[in-house]
C-alpha cells in the first residue's frame, strides 16, 4: 500500500503509543504526536484599552504582561481554521518551516523643497 506521508502524519518515532490530548477548538481526542501545536503570545489587555492604561498609570515605562497559551488542534480543526494548509505531493516533502511575514514599512519618499 502506498504511503501518503513519510511519518504517517505522526511524530511517533518508535515510541509505540502516546497519550491523547483534547483539541483546543472542538474537544476531539487526538494523539499528542499527531496534534498540531501552536504557541500564542497575546497581551492581557486588548489594544483599545492599552492607551487608557498607559495614561492612567503612575509608572512611565511599565511593560504590560502577556498571556502565553499553548493551543493544540486536531488535524481537521487546524485545516479548517487555516493553521496549516493542504499541500501538493511535491510540497509535502519540504520540511522547512514556512517563511515568516515581514512587516517592514516602506521608507517615505523624500520631499523636494
Amino acid at each position: 500500500m502506498t504511503k501518503k506521508r513519510r511519518n504517517n502524519g505522526r511524530a511517533l518515532a518508535g515510541r509505540g503509543h502516546t497519550k491523547a490530548i483534547r483539541c483546543s477548538n472542538c474537544g476531539r481526542c487526538t494523539p499528542k504526536d499527531k496534534a498540531i501545536k501552536r504557541f500564542m503570545v497575546r497581551n492581557i489587555v486588548e489594544t483599545a484599552a492599552i492607551r487608557d492604561i498607559k495614561e492612567a498609570t503612575v509608572y512611565t515605562d511599565y511593560q504590560l504582561p502577556k498571556i502565553y497559551l499553548k493551543t493544540q488542534y486536531c488535524v481537521s480543526c487546524a485545516i479548517h481554521s487555516r493553521v496549516v494548509r493542504v499541500r501538493s505531493r511535491e510540497e509535502r516533502r519540504n520540511r522547512l518551516p514556512p517563511p515568516k511575514p515581514s512587516f517592514k514599512k516602506k521608507p517615505a519618499p523624500a520631499q523636494q523643497a
